[in-house]
């Protein structure tokens, strides 16, 4: 008799494998999203990338590239990494400790810095770096101060030419000339001189330290390691690339936010839909299970006979769900590559753990969600269970109706603490906002469900025959109506809070820019302008004022309490006047006086609050390079998301970023012939419509997830639909046979497909607004947007989708009927 529940089991699967497609598609999408997002997980935390420059140089000494920040103290101690905007540096007085280091044939300073020769950008370098990268003079000698090597077109030996460096224009001599490599022009200075004129005096990039012959790497590392100390990190094997910037930090960040943060979201909406789904298609069998009761099948064996039948499904379409989840993690992980947030050298890791982790979800999800759903059928006495099969029955749970109801409590707290907060506090609130009314809304499903048959079923009773019968429908089978509307709602929240919440903050970053610039002209190009060009730009017929614009990101504590962290801020230095300043940029001062005193420093209004900062404060940033400051607060301004959130003299700045030189001239007055030459001229609504690469990177992270979440939610209510409307079946072939036509019992279920579709419109779109409402209002100020195009493609969309998911397979149900 033990084995007749799995036998039962595999007789339904087979010969009922209709009644498990739902559950199968259901788990199988449950798995690729775990198995995708587990695999960019994987891919941040595993993340590793050869290095170019420093290849030959089996040990490296360099500053650490992230930023350190650290809260609390004892057992509340924490800390968060952040990478840092520019490349840290250490003191030159470290190759003087690493040559002495026994077993060191060399250490070499390296710096890298942009020089200006005429029109042309040329990297710049120290001589003594070719020991390890390997360039071999073609002409001419290594130089000596006051000389150069070049690697241009056109370069001979013993010609002077002039380079612009971060102080200023210097004419040099040619003593030596090096075949190109194709990276462009390049030059070679002596190695102190190139420390002096980088822009950096006494700092260097790393020092590069090259073994004798027999010095292990091991060795060689842990010498210098115990030379330098605490003032420089060591690397060796591909750690060294670590050495060569922030760009493999800043993408393993990307991935394990997507991995990790959304993958998390993502894995348990897919969790609970899924098991949303398992538990459906339990309850459809109830009259099944009422059968097996009534012939004596005892509590024990039908719990063992769903949980039998959840293992035959439960790993197979775990395992089908792998496939399609590898092709997805490769297709995000190639258009992240093709956008230039992963560094090239960086390879998709896909393993065992993440596979074997989103099929263990899938059996997990299903065999709870089984057991939970097969706890009444099993516990029930046989003539109960007859008559619950045939009816269906509305008691309120005694643990579904209380979680619920504090979840929904718990959304409106956090929705009035968001509303009454600024900054990424409000931002971080409005997360919990949808979550937690996802959750009421699929805890309270039926109770909700009911809700929205009476009150959209009313205008139905007078639509005829067909549309009161589909509001008398969706009243009395509560349940059914529940496990439609929970994905639609899901599809529509999360989608629309990802998409719109771009939509919001691109549309409040354009109006502050087309607000905020006045002036006439903006000049920029690649490589940065030098100060003599802006001093020809301030000079040029018409031009009543021009300042130098240096871009670059600081780093600002954010957060209250224990809940610190360092958040990017975009940020200017501005080499001019504040009234010069104030001609090109209505930054909207709200408070203080704008002034570009050394150590002085304006903020974004939104930002400061983030930081706890005001007017007259002193708050403590991390310059590009890591270097902590802590400048007086003199004003604080409105249009940060549009211009910039941190306003600074260039000169605060320039010793702390690999280019000095400005990224941008904005002037009042002139002409375009007069600036003509200078770099790429654009007006002020050119300007105004130029899309920052972050910002677009973002719109394409929002709009990927809104695709991949809001794709699983549309694919499980169209999932569920089509059950539904198979399992009724017997109750359409009633109807015709008591009278009704083809016609009226297809009108009826459209009028139900609507009546669905339209309640999850209504609550999901609910949910996004009480989420972007109080969050827009802390990042931006100002009332979300939402394009009526993209909104009612939305709501097109999911009528579509909900009139085919249960026309067609009503059709399908009705073509035996005559």
């Amino acid at each position: 008799m033990a084995l007749v529940p799995n036998g039962l089991a595999r007789a339904a699967v087979r010969f009922k494998p209709a009644a498990f497609a739902g559950t199968f598609v259901a788990l199988m999408m449950a798995s690729l999203i775990v198995s995708a997002c587990g695999i960019l997980l994987e891919t941040g935390l595993r993340a590793s990338v050869a290095p170019t420059r420093y290849a030959n140089a089996p040990v490296v000494a360099a500053a650490d590239q992230t930023a350190h920040f650290v809260t609390g103290s004892g057992d509340s101690r924490s800390e968060n990494s952040t990478p840092l905007p520019d490349r840290a540096r250490v003191d030159a007085s470290l190759v003087a400790a690493a040559r002495a280091v026994p077993g060191v044939r060399t250490a070499v300073p390296d710096v890298t810095f942009p020089v200006r020769s005429g029109d042309r950008d040329v990297t710049a370098h120290g001589w003594g770096s070719t020991a390890f990268t390997g360039e071999q003079l073609t002409a001419g000698r290594a130089p000596h101060p006051g000389e150069v090597v070049l690697a241009a077109p056109g370069a001979a030996v013993g010609e002077r030419t002039t380079l612009t460096t971060a102080d200023g224009p210097r004419e040099v001599r040619v003593s030596g000339t090096v075949r190109g490599s194709g990276a462009g022009p390049t030059a070679w200075f002596a190695d102190s001189e190139a420390v002096r004129i980088s822009g950096h005096p006494g700092r260097v990039d790393a020092v590069a330290v090259l073994p004798e012959a027999g010095v292990s790497t091991d060795t060689l590392t842990s010498r210098v390691a115990h030379a330098v100390g605490d003032r420089a990190k060591v690397y060796a094997g591909d750690d060294r690339s670590d050495a060569e910037g922030s760009s493999l930090a800043y993408a393993k960040e990307l991935l394990t936010g997507l991995g990790g943060s959304f993958g998390g979201i993502a894995a348990l909406t897919a969790v609970f839909t899924a098991a949303g789904t398992v538990a459906l298609s339990v309850g459809q069998r109830a009259r099944e299970y009422a059968l097996l009761r009534a012939i004596g099948t005892t509590p024990r064996q039908i719990r063992r006979t769903i949980a039998t039948e959840t293992l035959l499904v439960a790993p197979l379409a775990g395992a089908v769900g792998l496939l399609p989840g590898i092709a997805l993690a490769t297709w995000w992980f190639g258009q992240l590559k093709v956008k230039g947030a992963i560094p090239r050298g960086v390879e998709l890791s896909v393993s065992f753990i993440p596979l074997v982790a989103a099929v263990g979800v899938a059996v997990l999800s299903a065999l709870g969600a089984g057991y939970l759903a097969a706890r009444r059928p099993s516990r029930i006495k046989p003539g109960q269970a007859l008559s619950e099969a045939s009816v269906e029955r509305f008691p309120l749970g005694w643990i579904r109706t209380p979680l619920g109801v504090a979840a929904a409590a718990g959304g409106a707290v956090f929705a009035g603490f968001a509303a009454s907060n600024t900054g990424e506090d409000a931002a971080n609130a409005a997360l919990g906002v949808v979550m937690l009314f996802m959750l009421a809304v699929a805890l309270l499903g039926p109770l909700v469900a009911r809700g929205c048959a009476a009150l959209f079923g009313l205008p139905l009773r007078g639509a005829g025959a067909p549309a009161a019968l589909a509001a008398a429908n969706s009243r009395t089978n509560a349940r059914r109506l529940a496990s439609a509307i929970t994905p639609i709602v899901l599809a529509m929240a999360f989608s629309s809070v990802l998409v719109f919440l771009h939509t919001s903050e691109d549309r409040a970053a354009a109006d502050q820019q087309r607000a905020g610039i006045t002036a006439d002209h903006i000049v920029g190009r690649p490589g940065g302008l030098t100060p003599g060009e802006l001093a020809r730009a301030a000079d040029a017929k018409g031009v009543t004022s021009a300042v130098g614009v240096l871009k670059t990101s600081l780093l600002v504590p954010v957060g209250s309490g224990g809940d610190r962290w360092l958040q990017s801020a975009s940020a200017q230095g501005i080499t001019g006047t504040a009234a010069d300043l104030a001609a090109v940029q209505d930054l909207k001062v709200e408070s203080g006086a704008l002034s570009l005193g050394r150590g002085e420093i304006a903020v974004d209004r939104t930002l400061a609050d983030a930081a706890r900062v005001g007017t007259g404060d002193r708050v403590d940033v991390r310059l590009p390079d890591g270097t902590e400051a802590s400048p007086k607060i003199v004003a604080t301004y409105a249009r940060g998301l549009g211009l910039a959130e941190v306003t600074l003299p260039a000169a605060d700045l320039k010793g702390h970023v690999t280019s000095s030189f400005a990224t941008e001239i904005w002037t009042g007055g002139g002409s375009a012939d007069a600036l003509a030459g200078l770099g790429t001229l654009s007006d002020r609504e050119d300007y105004a419509t130029a899309r920052d690469r972050d910002r677009e990177l973002n719109a394409w992270a929002n709009t990927t997830m809104a695709a991949v979440l809001g794709g699983f939610a549309a694919v499980a209510a169209v999932n569920t639909l089509v059950m539904t409307v198979l399992d009724r079946r017997r109750e359409l072939g009633t109807l015709r046979l008591i009278g009704s036509t083809r016609r009226q019992v297809m009108r009826m279920v459209r009028w139900e497909a609507l009546l669905v579709a339209g309640a999850g419109i209504v609550i999901g779109s609910a949910i996004a607004l009480a989420t972007l409402i109080p969050m827009m209002k802390g990042l931006t100020g100002e009332s979300p947007y939402i394009p009526p195009l993209v909104y009612g493609s939305f709501v097109g969309g999911t009528l579509l989708l909900g009139l085919l998911s249960t026309t067609l397979p009503a059709r399908a149900a009705l073509k035996g009927t005559r």
